[in-house]
C-alpha cells in the first residue's frame, strides 16, 4: 500500500484518535493523495490501524492509502505499508459518516472477537461515497 501515515503514535484516550486520524484525512484529501498514489488497483482507500502497544486503550499507529502494484515506487514524501496476511473477522458499518464509523468501533471494542492487535482497516470503496447513507468494511484481525 502507498499513502500516508501518521506521525508518531495516536491513542483513543481522550478523543485523540478521532483529532489524529482526522487531521490525516484532511491532509489526505487537502493534497489530493488518491491522485498521486502509483499503479493503484483501485480507487478504494484503506485507513490501517496497526503496531498497536496493547490493546485498543494503548498507543497504535495509523495510515491512509490504496493498494498498489507489487514492486511499486514509492513517490517521495508518501509512505509504504505491508498488510501481512492473516485471518479477520468483517464488521460493516452503515449509516450517516462518520458517527456510523465511531459505532462500529465501539461495537467492536465491546465484543467477543479474540483479536490480535496486529493489523486493522476500513475499506472505503464506492459504497463510502454517500455520506448520509454509507457502508465501510472493517476488517479485524483475530488469533
Amino acid at each position: 500500500m502507498i499513502g500516508l501515515q501518521l506521525e508518531g503514535r495516536t491513542t483513543n484516550e481522550n478523543g485523540q484518535s478521532s483529532i489524529d486520524c482526522g487531521n490525516l484525512w484532511q491532509r489526505f484529501e487537502k493534497e489530493h493523495i488518491l491522485g498521486k498514489v502509483p499503479n493503484k488497483k483501485s480507487d478504494s482507500i484503506y485507513a490501517v490501524y496497526f503496531d498497536y502497544e496493547g490493546d485498543h486503550t494503548k498507543p497504535f499507529s495509523y495510515f491512509i492509502g490504496c493498494e498498489v502494484e507489487s514492486g511499486t515506487s514509492t513517490p517521495e514524501g508518501l509512505n509504504t505499508l505491508v498488510i501481512p496476511e492473516q485471518l479477520y473477522k468483517k464488521v460493516t458499518a452503515k449509516g450517516q459518516m462518520p458517527g456510523c464509523i465511531t459505532e462500529a468501533w465501539h461495537i467492536i471494542w465491546t465484543s467477543t472477537i479474540d483479536r490480535a492487535y496486529s493489523y486493522d482497516f476500513e475499506l472505503y470503496d464506492k459504497r463510502s461515497h454517500d455520506w448520509n447513507n454509507a457502508e465501510v468494511d472493517i476488517f479485524i484481525a483475530e488469533k
